[in-house]
C-alpha cells in the first residue's frame, strides 16, 4: 500500500510540474528564434513547420491562423519604451513611419488576447488608415480616454499589450528580424 501511494503520489507530483512549467513558459511568452527591437518581441518560427512545442502552444492559444514569416512578421509590445507595462490606466503616445512590409497594422488586445471591445469600434491602425503628419510619420495615442487624432481605445484598468504586424515584410525585415524600424511606445500620462 506504501508503494501505491508514494508512486501515485510522484505521478501527481510530476504531472503538476509539467502543467506548471508549461504554464510558465507560455506566461513567459518565450518564442523560439526570438528577437527584441525595443519593447517589441517577436518570433519567426510562427506557422512553420521548424516551431517547437511553445511556439506551437502559443499560437493555439494566442495567435489564430498564424502565418509563416514569409507572408507575416508578428511584433508584440507588453511594454513601453521604458519598460514598464502597458495599463489601461495611461496614455501612450505611438509613433513612427511605415513598416517595411507591403501592408501592416497595429493592433491592441485585451489580457484575454482578443479585441478591445469599444464604442468607437477602433481596434487598429493601417498603412491605409492611419493620418499622418506633415512628414509621413504618423502619431496615434492610445488610452481609454477619447484622444484627438488617431485614437486607439483600450479599456481602463486593465492591462492590454500591441502586436504590430508585417504583410508581406520586405527581405531587409525577413533577413534580420531584429533590425526592423518599429514605432516608439511612449508614456504620456496615468491616471
Amino acid at each position: 500500500m506504501k508503494k501505491i501511494a508514494y508512486w501515485g503520489g510522484m505521478i501527481v507530483l510530476g504531472i503538476a510540474l509539467g502543467l506548471g512549467s508549461a504554464r510558465m513558459m507560455l506566461g513567459l511568452g518565450q518564442l523560439d528564434g526570438g528577437y527584441s527591437v525595443g519593447p517589441w518581441k517577436t518570433g519567426t518560427d510562427f506557422g512553420s513547420a521548424s516551431a517547437g512545442m511553445y511556439t506551437r502552444a502559443r499560437v493555439a492559444l494566442y495567435g489564430l491562423l498564424a502565418l509563416d514569416k514569409k507572408e507575416t512578421l508578428y511584433y508584440t509590445a507588453q511594454t513601453d519604451d521604458s519598460g514598464a507595462p502597458l495599463s489601461g490606466n495611461c496614455t501612450y503616445v505611438v509613433e513612427g513611419k511605415d513598416l517595411a512590409a507591403r501592408w501592416w497594422s497595429v493592433t491592441a488586445y485585451g489580457p484575454d488576447s482578443f479585441l478591445i471591445p469599444n464604442e468607437a469600434n477602433i481596434y487598429s491602425f493601417a498603412k491605409t488608415t492611419v493620418k499622418r503628419e506633415a512628414d509621413g510619420h504618423y502619431i496615434v495615442r492610445v488610452s481609454a480616454e477619447r484622444q484627438q487624432g488617431n485614437w486607439l481605445p483600450v479599456k481602463a484598468g486593465e492591462s492590454f499589450d500591441m502586436t504590430a504586424r508585417f504583410y508581406n515584410p520586405d527581405q531587409s525585415v525577413q533577413a534580420a528580424p531584429g533590425s526592423a524600424k518599429l514605432p516608439h511606445i511612449v508614456k504620456e500620462s496615468c491616471k
